[in-house]
């Protein structure tokens, strides 16, 4: 009869009538699962009576086993903290370690195509960690934390068991009825809360819209130069890139009815294009919208932080003004609260509310509901809104030393360009200087410069910089363009 012991340790098994004592099994067992490498330097141990109990046998050929083992060196026991495996091990056995944790042999591996469509496969170092300049980063120091801390124990405190089950498979109804009548409000959406479907972030909002609305071969129209992450998700589905280019008054319609009139769908940011940060204006929308409705096109519109504009009110949105449901709108909360609460929503057409339901399940069930009931509350008491409003003149401090910054120390060398609203400001090279050597070189001084050049999918026409200045504080600001305006004069 054989008993196993696992769980959150390795699987321990003796024989209890096999031919070696009992005490050697369970060595042996712990000495192999170390030298593998399934056992770590520091990992904890259980007692010896944890152990024995979990294997039904006595006491006393565990605590041999563990004496052999301590003995040897492969476990160390401290007190207070228990047993744990050692931090040096015998150097006999260092190579063996090694040698488990080798490559497999050579073999055939198939993966999926689409595998090899993805733009990259290795991070980039502007992308790595915190630093000035950083895109896509909040200041984190502004966030209500005692509310929000307060929130989320008031959750836990009231749990039951409906809260252990999985959700609706829109989102949570109160906080979908709270996001549609914010939507209504600040951004003149058309949309009810059965419209609203809660998900992981935007990028999983690319994803399911990507599932439902396009086959292999499909033809997008994507912005040029645009966002990266929305191409990898078109990309890794199957779909032609038609990319279209963008100037002052945002994506081309012309041109793109030029280069393939019968798009499947476009991709656009109207509200503060990403990366040049212009604003789609009002005749392109209505081209825009004109052109899905007679081509039978859809339109993705990715407001991802519309919340912050500068210069005047924030305009409509292009699904608000969208009379024939074309436009499938994506918000998130990581530019107005924090990445890391990965929620955002998606407003589909009526029509389309069920097929995006099948896709979604049949993807993971839905988003967890203990942090769609927080952010409910959060909004739903008036804490969102004055977030908000907080955050909008801080960044636009922010913006405005960035600015004055960039035209005092780089002066001629650059142009500004998308300044208005966002997160972030664009400086176009005013030469064809490599903007991507010298991002990589930037980030061993802690700066977190985005390369402009890479957001392009054809020809690179611009070099330059997209510098967020989210969670950069203001007296940062001039010593960090200073560091940027010495590694241009020394490239």
């Amino acid at each position: 009869m054989k008993k196993v012991a696992s769980g959150i340790l390795p699987v321990i098994a003796v024989e209890l009538k096999g031919p070696k004592p009992i005490h050697r099994q369970i060595y042996e067992a712990y000495r192999t699962a170390i030298v593998e490498g399934s056992l770590r330097p520091g990992q904890r141990i259980p007692s010896t009576r944890v152990l024995a109990t979990e294997l039904g046998v006595s006491r006393l050929p565990v605590l041999n086993a563990y004496g052999q083992l301590l003995a040897e060196g492969y476990f160390k026991s401290r007190v207070g903290a228990g047993t744990v495996v050692s931090s040096s091990l015998p150097d006999q056995f260092t190579a063996r370690l090694s040698a488990a944790r080798s490559l497999p042999r050579p073999g055939p591996r198939p993966v999926a195509h689409r595998c090899a469509l993805l733009p990259c496969r290795e991070i980039s170092p502007w992308l790595l960690g915190l630093g000035a300049f950083a895109v896509g980063q909040v200041a984190y120091d502004q966030f209500p934390l005692q509310v929000w801390s307060r929130l989320v124990a008031r959750r836990c405190r009231n749990m039951n068991g409906k809260s252990f089950h999985y959700g609706d498979k829109m989102g949570l109804k109160t906080l979908r009825e709270t996001i549609a009548s914010y939507l209504r409000t600040a951004r003149s959406l058309r949309c009810e809360a059965d419209q609203i479907m809660i998900v992981s972030g935007s990028q999983q909002a690319l994803e399911v819209s990507a599932r439902v609305l396009f086959d292999p071969g499909s033809r997008v129209w994507v912005e040029e130069p645009g966002y990266h992450l929305a191409r990898a998700v078109f990309a890794m589905h199957g779909c032609h890139l038609v990319p279209v280019p963008v100037d002052e008054e945002g994506l081309d319609v012309a041109e793109g009815i030029k280069r393939y009139r019968k798009a499947r769908a476009a991709f656009v940011t109207p509200s503060h294009q990403f990366p040049l940060g212009v604003i789609m204006s009002a005749s392109r929308r209505f081209q825009l919208l004109e052109w899905a409705q007679n081509t039978g096109s859809w339109i993705i519109e990715d407001d991802y932080d519309s919340e912050y504009r500068y210069e005047s009110s924030p305009i409509t949105s292009l699904q608000g003004i969208d009379a024939n449901a074309r436009v499938i709108y994506i918000g998130t909360f990581s530019k107005v609260l924090f990445p890391s609460l990965r929620l955002g929503y998606v407003v589909i057409p009526p029509d389309l509310v069920d097929a995006f339901v099948a896709i979604r399940w049949a993807m993971n069930l839905g988003s967890p509901s203990f942090y769609q009931e927080v952010l409910a509350d959060f909004i739903g008491e008036g804490h969102f809104g004055r977030h908000i409003r907080r955050m909008r003149v801080l960044y636009h401090e922010r913006r405005c030393a960035l600015a004055a910054s960039v035209g005092k120390e780089l002066g001629s060398m650059v142009e500004v360009v998308g300044s208005e609203a966002g997160m972030h400001l664009t400086v176009n090279l005013q030469n064809r200087t490599d903007d991507v050597r010298i991002a990589e070189r930037a980030s061993s001084q802690n700066l977190r410069i985005w390369p402009l050049s890479v957001h392009y999918l054809g020809e690179r026409s611009c070099h330059g910089f997209i510098l967020g200045f989210g969670s950069t504080p203001i007296e940062a600001i001039p010593r960090a363009v200073r560091k940027l305006r010495n590694l241009l004069e020394a490239k």
